[in-house]
């Protein structure tokens, strides 16, 4: 089995690197333009750093492939094969960029034979660094990860996020699940804007669990890794293993309360990746 701390420490160098940038691109003028809907947005810091995340990545590692978000948008065909392969979110909370609200992570994974090997994010604003490699564990700022052991979903915290579709049909079912997840009852559900952030409360564990519908493999790569390595479970909002590509993901300290997600969730269907 090959090695691959090398590459660890090449995407923690790197997502350090891209969250100056963010740092500094946050203080300036931003051009925004939406992508797939009015609330789906996109700037031109998103732009630059994913280049500048890809150029450096791919000036060390020719042969590997890569898989961006905002390349993806520009039309670049999203599929996870067999080659080792960079998953990259530059600007993971674009809206929140836009507005200076300090929830923006840079998110670098990294797949081999379409396994989740690592993963690295860092918390733009506040310099946190969360990282993990398969077998390794998981660090944020080098202190080991551990997730909630709780398993009584009434003493736990639920994290989720909206999803970029926004229709009257869309939302009552979004608005249905989040009242699902309110009378359990659980302490509460929150909304921050970030899904890499948000899973990184599940591994840290600040939150018992997360959902969503409308993610996208970018989202949810390097925070699987993080997870999983904390102790957590990441798996299909069908309660089966996680399908990277599908744009839904439940995780949780525990696979009690993971169950119990699951068990309470009307999907949403926001397509595939791999098909679009």
């Amino acid at each position: 089995m090959e090695d691959w701390s090398h590459c660890l420490d090449v995407a923690v160098q790197i997502a350090l690197r891209a969250g100056q940038a963010v740092q500094s691109a946050v203080k300036q003028e931003k051009q925004v333009s939406s992508k797939s809907t009015p609330t789906d947005l996109v700037t031109e810091a998103d732009h630059q750093v994913e280049e500048l995340i890809i150029s450096t990545l791919r000036e060390k590692y020719p042969s590997h492939r890569f898989i961006g978000e905002e390349s993806s948008a520009a039309g670049v065909k999203c599929e996870l094969r067999d080659d080792p392969t960079w998953i990259i979110d530059p600007i993971d909370g674009t809206c929140n960029f836009v507005h200076s609200f300090p929830m923006v992570a840079v998110s670098i994974g990294f797949a081999v034979k379409k396994e989740l090997e690592l993963g690295v994010i860092y918390h733009c604003f506040d310099g946190t660094l969360y990282t993990a490699r398969k077998g390794h564990g998981a660090f944020c700022n080098g202190v080991r990860l551990q997730v909630s052991k709780e398993k009584d979903v009434s003493k736990a915290l639920i994290l989720t996020e909206i999803g970029a579709k926004r229709d009257p049909a869309t939302l009552d079912i979004f608005l249905g699940n989040m009242k699902k997840m309110l009378s359990a009852p659980t302490h509460g559900v929150r909304i921050i804007g970030s899904s890499t952030l948000a899973l990184c409360h599940i591994a840290s564990g600040a939150a018992e669990a997360y959902y969503q519908y409308g993610l996208h493999c970018w989202d949810i790569a390097a925070a699987a890794v993080i997870i999983r390595e904390a102790g957590g479970y990441v798996i299909d909002t069908t309660g089966g293993p996680l399908d990277l590509m599908s744009r839904r993901v439940v995780a949780a300290g525990t696979r009690q309360i993971a169950d119990y997600v699951v068990k309470q969730l009307q999907p949403i269907n926001y397509g595939r990746d791999d098909l679009t």
